[in-house]
């Protein structure tokens, strides 16, 4: 049996944030004895992806920042760009094994931090405090008690909603023969794709130089789609639309993230709280979920050092919440055009303050103000629809497995090489 003050099951993005929110700077006002609970088995931990967020000057994981960049970019479906300079912002990207390695390098150096391996069984309150009981590796039983627990862990369903899509998507890591990239820019939203029925799709293009970027095809529909309509998907948009010539995909990356107005608990238990995505720090319009992590676990840390209960903030105001279940109904039943709103919104509105919006820090009247560069009568409708709209429990279609490399594909390289 270990003990401690803190107990945070999961090292993805929303524990290790908060495990280094706790720890920072180090001895500075109470630091928590703390114990992060990781899976001992692989095939149970996210695969690598990357994570971007935007923020004013050099945050605390500045040194794992793999590119950022002062200028976006959006293509409507007409192939009309509107380019938008960001500053005194920058658009950021992170990869998940630099964030790791920084945050675990952070952890490991300090005392009262201990790591543990194993697949969690049970969480529970206990008197006092919580415990979360695990069988490691070699089949032994452990128990980890202490006085507060954040559980990061994703939900085995969503909690019941009136809407719920999936922003799922596959990217490739492409390095071109030619310069053919703006490392200054980063093509935010491309919407030169075919559109489904019902949601939107988009490509997006982070570039690291000339010759290199992520490449990402993105939708927001009910289902995932196979591998196979994925690599269909990227073939025409590096081909039809950027013209890359020929290309190497170095490595890939594949996820689904859930978008639902469903309301998330905060807490399971009197000292058990959950965090990250598990207590609803995705937005649900977007998708986006770094920065909320980020502050969710600024607030938890201070609360805890303040010796209060550390009970997460609610993740999004309810004006937030309320706008995003609107624009959700909308994209699911057809009300809204999503490859027409998003472009519109960023033609339109200072860029700053639509990124403000995004965020949830914008006023009232600035709120008010954005929208009225939405397609007003169409967003009435879709608001006059929800409360008749029953709450249900939706099954979560899985995220789709990575494609497997194709025949010939040299070891470890896990893309294709295309002519286009």
């Amino acid at each position: 049996m270990q003990d401690a003050d803190v107990a945070i099951v999961g090292a993805g993005a929303a524990g290790l944030s908060l495990a280094h929110a706790l720890t920072s700077p180090p001895g500075a006002g109470r630091v928590p004895s703390l114990v992060v609970v990781e899976p001992s088995s692989s095939g149970l931990r996210p695969p690598p992806r990357t994570w971007c967020f935007w923020e004013s000057g050099a945050g605390p994981y500045e040194r794992a920042v793999g590119a950022s960049w002062r200028w976006l970019r959006v293509y409507d479906r007409r192939g009309r760009a509107v380019v938008r300079d960001i500053s005194p912002l920058r658009y950021k990207m992170i990869r998940s094994s630099d964030f790791e390695a920084l945050v675990g390098a952070h952890l490991d150096g300090l005392p009262g931090v201990r790591r543990a391996e194993g697949t969690v069984e049970r969480v529970r309150a206990v008197g006092g405090g919580a415990e979360a009981l695990l069988t490691t590796a070699g089949g032994n039983r452990l128990t980890i008690r202490a006085r507060w627990l954040f559980d990061s862990r994703p939900r085995p369903l969503p909690p019941a909603a009136r809407t719920l899509l999936l922003q799922h998507f596959h990217g490739w890591f492409v390095r071109t023969r030619r310069p053919v990239f703006d490392p200054r820019v980063a093509d935010w939203m491309d919407f030169r794709v075919p559109q489904p029925r019902h949601g939107m799709a988009f490509a997006y293009v982070l570039p690291t130089g000339p010759h290199e970027a992520l490449v990402e095809y993105t939708q927001f529909s009910a289902r995932a789609l196979t591998p196979d309509a994925y690599r269909a998907a990227l073939l025409d948009y590096t081909g039809r639309v950027l013209r890359l010539g020929e290309f190497d995909v170095t490595s890939t990356e594949t996820g689904a993230i859930p978008m639902t107005d469903g309301r998330f608990a905060r807490s399971s238990g009197p000292a058990v709280f959950r965090i990250g995505t598990a207590g609803g720090a995705t937005r649900p319009a977007t998708g986006y979920t770094f920065a909320t992590i980020q502050r969710q676990s600024r607030a938890i840390a201070r609360a805890y050092r303040a010796g209060r209960v550390p009970v997460p903030p609610r993740p999004h105001r309810s004006r937030s919440a309320a706008m995003d279940a609107v624009l959700l109904h909308g994209l699911d039943s057809g009300v809204i055009d999503g490859a027409d709103f998003f472009p519109r919104l960023f033609r339109e509105v200072p860029a700053v303050r639509l990124l403000r919006f995004l965020d949830g820090a914008t006023r009232l009247h600035e709120d008010l103000a954005i929208g009225l560069h939405t397609p007003v009568l169409r967003m009435l409708r879709s608001a006059a629809a929800l409360p008749a709209l029953p709450r249900r429990h939706f099954v979560d279609p899985p995220a789709p497995p990575p494609p497997p490399p194709p025949a010939g594909a040299p070891p470890g390289r896990p893309g294709i090489r295309g002519e286009m």
